[in-house]
């Protein structure tokens, strides 16, 4: 049996692949992957050396779990397809192509997806996590919450985080309506520090500054503040505090910031985003 089996072979998929092959989770031979799509079936085999198929149900027979990286708008048809096989599978007394899918974890990265959804179309013991990754994961420095269905166990749990924290930081939570901010902080996150940068930049390229270093520079200075921030006992305000000297050239622009309303721009944003991650969950 593979240790895990992954259907939907994409970006996300790849890098957790990888992120546990280099970490020594698991083996290449320990995982298996199925896409539509042959040259991501292609990418997986040859940069990984994972066995690949077309055939979903060849996962679900191969793996003891299955991480289900599929888009929101195909999970649909995925999860039929898998729930027939249980189905097919409840009426056989020896294994086969349509092994028993009961008894398998699966965990699901697809975005808006709820956890009673996922249990309706498994069967309402199926043991279930639901996990939100973000794009860093993809260098290795991603932020994963996840949240545990009504059958899946501690141990399934502990399984999960394993997996995640081969491509950065994980974290469990007890509420799966928390998911709907931890999109909108990690998982929107990532496009929000995009923006400052390129607002740093741009602005440093308007007082002169040649734009390629401009850039170079604000990467550097959030990289360096990020570090600082995690090695220092101090909290974030007192951090501002000894970077803005008073009078200094910090502090003007500290005072055209809170002027500006920064902090309740980005309060507004987060906001938005969690506000729009509960309507598409409840649009799904």
């Amino acid at each position: 049996m593979k240790r895990l089996g992954f259907i939907g072979a994409g970006n996300m998929a790849e890098a957790l692949a990888r992120g546990l092959i280099a970490n020594k989770v698991f083996k290449p031979a320990e995982l298996v992957a199925s896409d539509v799509d042959a040259g991501r079936r292609r990418r997986f085999k040859t940069a990984l050396r994972v066995e690949t198929t077309t055939d979903n149900l060849a996962v679900l027979s191969a793996a003891r779990a299955v991480l289900l990286a599929v888009k929101p708008q195909t999970i649909d048809e995925v999860l039929r397809e898998l729930a027939s096989a249980q189905t097919a599978s409840s009426n056989e007394t020896r294994g086969g192509p349509k092994r028993a899918a009961a008894g398998k974890l699966f965990i699901s990265i697809a975005a808006g997806v709820t956890l009673a959804r996922l249990e309706g179309a498994l069967g309402a013991r199926a043991r279930v996590i639901r996990v939100m990754p973000n794009a860093p994961a993809m260098v290795g420095q991603g932020m994963a919450a996840l949240v545990r269905g009504r059958h899946a166990t501690r141990a399934d749990e502990v399984f999960a985080l394993r997996i995640f924290r081969a491509v950065g930081d994980a974290v469990a939570l007890k509420d799966e309506a928390l998911l709907d901010t931890v999109t909108a902080l990690s998982g929107s996150g990532p496009a929000y520090v995009y923006l400052f940068v390129k607002a740093l930049t741009d602005a440093a390229a308007a007082e002169g500054l040649p734009a390629e270093l401009a850039l170079r520079m604000a990467l550097k200075t959030v990289r360096g503040a990020e570090e600082n921030m995690r090695r220092s006992p101090l909290s974030a305000a007192e951090l501002i505090r000894i970077v803005a000297s008073p009078g200094g050239t910090t502090e003007a622009a500290l005072k055209r910031l809170d002027g500006a309303g920064f902090s309740a721009i980005v309060a507004d944003a987060v906001h938005a985003a969690a506000a729009r991650s509960r309507e598409l969950g409840r649009i799904s």
